[in-house]
């Protein structure tokens, strides 16, 4: 899986493209543009980290079209809407979809740089959460279900004793059970 974030220009208008271009990559970032929305959603690789710098206006799909579309297919990239026809009901419309931004043309160059920054560090957390909780769920996936239910109520604070007793167990099983979930789960204490 690639690691190194792309920013992924999509506009009708080759001159914004190639200026774009110029001014992401004098940045050192990575940058791909396309034409049309229909383009960039047939080659749309949700595994590829970056975000979308997205034209709102463009012939055949629009760009608000092609973010409610990525949305429904559960592609998250986060997305920076550009519009030189920009009015409130498409901006209102581009952040409720989950745009980071909507920015009207022309825009100052740096201030673009600093939310494709922004963009990217925001997609690279969500990346890593999902990461980490991919990781937890097939640590998860190793415990037996008597050990699931054990770990399930001493999760909740309830001591040694009570699970014991509410399982019907004894203690000492329940403190293998614990033993077996921490390492399992790799993890030192019940409150990791």
């Amino acid at each position: 899986m690639p690691t190194d974030p792309t920013v992924f220009i999509v506009d009708d208008d080759e001159a914004v493209r190639r200026s774009l271009r110029r001014l992401i990559a004098s940045a050192g970032m990575a940058v791909e543009d396309y034409a049309t929305a229909e383009e960039y959603a047939d080659r749309c690789d949700p595994s590829r980290p970056g975000c979308l710098v997205l034209d709102v206006r463009m012939p055949g799909m629009s760009g608000l079209e092609l973010q409610r579309m990525l949305q429904q297919k559960g592609i998250r990239i986060p997305v920076i809407i550009i519009s030189g026809h920009g009015d409130v009901p498409k901006a209102v419309q581009a952040m409720k979809g989950g745009a980071v931004d909507f920015i009207e043309k022309p825009f100052k160059g740096d201030a673009l740089l600093e939310r494709i920054r922004q963009a990217i560090e925001l997609d690279g957390q969500v990346r890593r959460r999902q990461a980490r909780r991919a990781e937890v769920q097939s640590r998860l996936a190793l415990l037996t279900p008597r050990e699931r239910e054990v770990m399930e109520l001493l999760a909740t604070g309830t001591p040694v004793k009570q699970v014991a007793y509410q399982l019907g167990l004894s203690r000492k099983t329940v403190d293998v059970h614990r033993s077996h979930i921490m390492m399992k789960l790799q993890i030192d204490s019940l409150v990791e």
